[in-house]
C-alpha cells in the first residue's frame, strides 16, 4: 500500500466558518448592489455596445456575458443566508428519533457501510479501525460492515481479523447503489453511516450528528468531507534554494518581503472542498435543500427505504399503463381482462428493480432529489457543521479528471433527462438550490468564449464592442469592482481564486462531458484511483497549452501591429486584451502545473523555511 499518507496522520481538521449577522447583512447589501449594477451593465451592452460590424463575435460574448450572469444570480441566491454553527444534543433512546417507534426505549442501532471495490484492503482497514473506535454518551448498537463489490478473499481476512462484518454479492449491477441495496437488504439498524474505502470517521461522528434526527422528518445529515492528504506546498526561499543554492533562498526572502508568504504546490489539484461544504451547501440548509454527497453522510433508514418503495410504486404503475395502453391499441379492445392486468402487473413488479439509493452515477444528488421531492413525508436534509471524518484526494490529475468527469456527467445526465426544475415536490428554493448546481455545469458553454474572446482581438484587430470607450469602463469597472467585494465577503474566511480559477480551467472536461450526455451515452461508473500515479499528464491539459500559447502569441502580435500602426489596434483595446488574456492565462497554468506536479520528499520539509 502507497502509505504517503501517514505523514499527515497529526493534521487536524479546520473548524467551520462562524457565522456573523453582521457579515450576512453586509453581504446581502453587496450582493444586491452587485446584481443591480451587473444589470445595468448588461442592459447597457445589449443596446448600446455590440460591434455592427462584428455582430458574429459580439453576440456570442454578449450571450456568454448574460449566461454568466444568470448563474451569478443562481449563486447569490444560494449563498444568501447561514445559520449559526449548533450541534444538537445526541439522542438516548430510538423514541428521541422516532417517537412512534413500537421499539422506542430501546437503544439506537447504527449500521457503519464501507463501501470497496478495488482499493487496498490495508486502507480499508484503517477506516475499519477508526469506525471501532466511535463513542457514544449513551448505550449504542454500532455495527461495521465491510461492503465488498471486488470478492476478494484478502479483505475477507482483513474483516475476520478486526472482527466486523464482510458483505458481498455475485454481482456488481448498480456499482455503489446496488452495492449499497444489498447491503441494505442483509442489516437492519435504524441508522446507516456511508463510508467510502477511504473514509475514516472520527470518534465523534455520531455523538455530533445523530442529534439532528430528533426531528422525525430528517432524512439523511451530511457532514464535510475533508482530505487531510493535500499537499502543503513549499515555501518560495525553499523551492529557490533546491535549485539555486544560498542565492536562491536569499532570492526567495526578498520577494516573500516584498509580496508576503509564498508557497508553490499547495493543493495543486484545487481539491480542498471547505469552500463546497462550508459555504455553498451549508447555505442551503435553510431551503432544506442540502445535497448528500455520499461518505460521511449519515441516513435514516425508514426514508431511504420509504423512498425506494414510492417510487418503485409509481414506476411500477407506469409500466402497467403503458402495456395496458399498448394491449388496447394492437388488440383494439376498450379494456383489459381482470386477469391479464394482473399478469401485467406482476411482471412489471419484476422487471422493476427496488433501489433505495438510484441506480445512476450519481447516485447520492439523485436520491437527494427523489427525498425532497416527497412532499407527502415533507423529508428533511442538513449539512452538518462540523468535519467528522477524513479521507484522501485524488493525487494527480488523471484521478482529478476521473473524478470530476464523473461529477460533471452524472450532474448533466439529471438535468437532461429527470430535470429537477421541472420535478413535482420540490419547493421553489429546492429547484433554485439544484438549478444552480447543475447550471454550473453548463459553464463551460460561455467560459469557452470567455478564453477565445481576447485571442480573438489581439489576433485580429476586431473588436466585440463598437469601442472600448469612457462608457465601456464606467459600466464594466463598477460591476467587477462590486462583484469582487461581494464575493470576498460572502465567502469570508474562505480563500476563492483557485476556485475560480479551476472552474475556467475545467472547460475541456466540462465539453467533454456535456458532449457524452448530448450524444446519448453513458457515463461510467469510475472507482477514483487513491495511490499516485508518479507520471506527467500533460496530454490532459492540451486545450489549456493552447489557450496560453494563443494568447501569447496573438498577445505579441498585437503589441508589434500597435506600434506598426497595423490593423484596428487602440492601446486601449490591446491593454485590456491583454490583461484580460493574462487572467485566462495564469487560470490554465494552475491546470498545467497540476499535470506535472509530483510530490516533495521529505513531505516534513515542504512548509520550512530555511532560517
Amino acid at each position: 500500500m502507497d502509505d504517503y499518507f501517514r505523514a499527515f496522520e497529526d493534521r487536524r481538521p479546520p473548524e467551520p466558518v462562524p457565522y456573523s449577522p453582521a457579515r450576512e447583512l453586509l453581504w446581502q447589501f453587496l450582493a444586491v448592489v452587485t446584481l443591480v449594477t451587473g444589470a445595468w451593465y448588461l442592459l447597457w451592452r445589449w443596446q448600446h455596445s455590440l460591434n455592427p460590424d462584428a455582430m458574429w463575435f459580439a453576440l456570442p460574448l454578449v450571450l456568454a456575458e448574460s449566461l454568466a450572469y444568470f448563474g451569478l444570480i443562481l449563486f447569490v441566491i444560494n449563498l444568501w443566508k447561514d445559520q449559526p454553527v449548533v450541534l444538537p444534543e445526541p439522542p438516548a433512546l430510538l423514541g428521541d428519533t422516532t417517537p412512534d417507534s413500537p421499539e422506542a426505549g430501546r437503544p439506537i442501532a447504527v449500521d457503519i457501510f464501507i463501501a470497496t471495490y478495488n482499493e487496498d484492503p490495508e486502507l480499508v482497514r484503517l477506516g475499519i479501525i477508526d469506525s471501532k473506535a466511535i463513542t457514544y454518551p449513551h448505550p449504542i448498537d454500532i455495527r461495521i460492515h465491510v461492503l465488498d463489490d471486488g470478492r476478494r478473499p484478502e479483505m475477507r481476512a482483513v474483516c475476520e481479523d478486526e472482527g466486523v462484518n464482510y458483505i458481498t454479492r455475485s454481482t456488481n449491477e448498480g456499482y455503489k447503489a446496488g452495492n449499497l441495496r444489498n447491503a441494505m437488504e442483509v442489516t437492519s439498524g435504524d441508522f446507516i453511516v456511508i463510508c467510502d474505502a477511504d473514509t475514516r470517521p472520527f470518534s465523534t461522528i455520531l455523538r455530533h450528528t445523530l442529534g439532528h434526527f430528533r426531528d422525525p422528518r430528517m432524512a439523511w445529515v451530511q457532514t464535510p468531507q475533508w482530505f487531510y492528504d493535500l499537499p502543503a506546498g513549499t515555501r518560495l526561499p525553499v523551492k529557490l534554494g533546491r535549485a539555486l543554492g544560498a542565492p536562491g533562498r536569499w532570492l526567495g526572502r526578498g520577494i516573500e518581503a516584498v509580496v508576503g508568504e509564498v508557497t508553490l504546490g499547495q493543493d495543486p489539484f484545487v481539491n480542498d472542498p471547505q469552500m463546497f461544504y462550508d459555504i455553498i451547501l451549508r447555505r442551503r440548509n435553510w431551503a432544506n435543500a442540502a445535497f448528500c454527497c455520499g461518505a460521511g453522510s449519515v441516513h435514516r433508514r425508514e426514508a431511504v427505504m420509504e423512498a425506494a418503495l414510492r417510487s418503485f410504486g409509481r414506476q411500477v404503475e407506469r409500466r402497467v399503463i403503458a402495456a395496458e395502453e399498448d394491449y388496447t391499441v394492437t388488440s383494439r379492445e376498450r379494456a383489459v381482462a381482470p386477469e391479464l392486468m394482473a399478469a401485467m402487473r406482476t411482471e412489471a413488479v419484476v422487471a422493476e428493480a427496488l433501489t433505495p439509493y438510484k441506480f445512476h452515477v450519481s447516485e447520492d444528488i439523485y436520491t437527494s432529489i427523489v427525498l425532497h421531492s416527497d412532499r407527502e413525508r415533507g423529508w428533511k436534509s442538513v449539512l452538518h457543521p462540523t468535519i467528522e471524518s477524513r479521507m484522501l484526494s485524488p493525487q494527480d490529475l488523471l484521478a482529478w479528471t476521473i473524478q470530476r468527469f464523473k461529477y460533471a456527467g452524472g450532474s448533466l445526465d439529471i438535468l437532461f433527462h429527470d430535470n429537477p426544475i421541472f420535478r413535482k415536490g420540490l419547493t421553489l428554493p429546492q429547484k433554485l438550490m439544484y438549478g444552480s448546481t447543475f447550471w454550473s455545469y453548463l459553464g463551460s458553454l460561455w467560459n469557452v468564449v470567455f478564453l477565445a474572446a481576447p485571442v480573438i482581438y489581439l489576433a485580429t484587430g476586431i473588436s466585440p464592442v463598437s469601442a472600448y470607450s469612457d462608457q465601456f469602463f464606467l459600466h464594466a469597472i463598477p460591476f467587477l469592482i462590486l462583484l469582487e467585494l461581494a464575493m470576498m465577503v460572502g465567502t469570508w474566511g474562505i480563500a476563492g481564486y483557485a476556485a475560480k480559477a479551476s472552474y475556467l480551467g475545467f472547460f475541456p472536461l466540462g465539453l467533454k462531458a456535456l458532449a457524452t450526455v448530448l450524444r446519448g451515452k453513458k457515463i461510467s461508473f469510475h472507482v477514483t484511483p487513491k495511490t499516485r500515479q508518479a507520471s506527467a499528464f500533460l496530454s490532459l491539459v492540451r486545450p489549456q497549452i493552447a489557450v496560453v500559447v494563443l494568447t501569447a502569441g496573438a498577445g505579441l502580435w498585437a503589441v508589434f501591429a500597435l506600434w506598426q500602426g497595423l490593423g484596428h489596434y487602440s492601446t486601449v483595446g490591446v491593454v485590456t486584451n491583454l490583461l484580460w488574456g493574462l487572467n485566462n492565462c495564469l487560470a490554465m497554468a494552475g491546470m498545467i502545473a497540476a499535470a506535472v506536479w509530483q510530490p516533495d520528499t521529505p513531505p516534513d520539509t515542504q512548509n520550512k523555511a530555511d532560517s
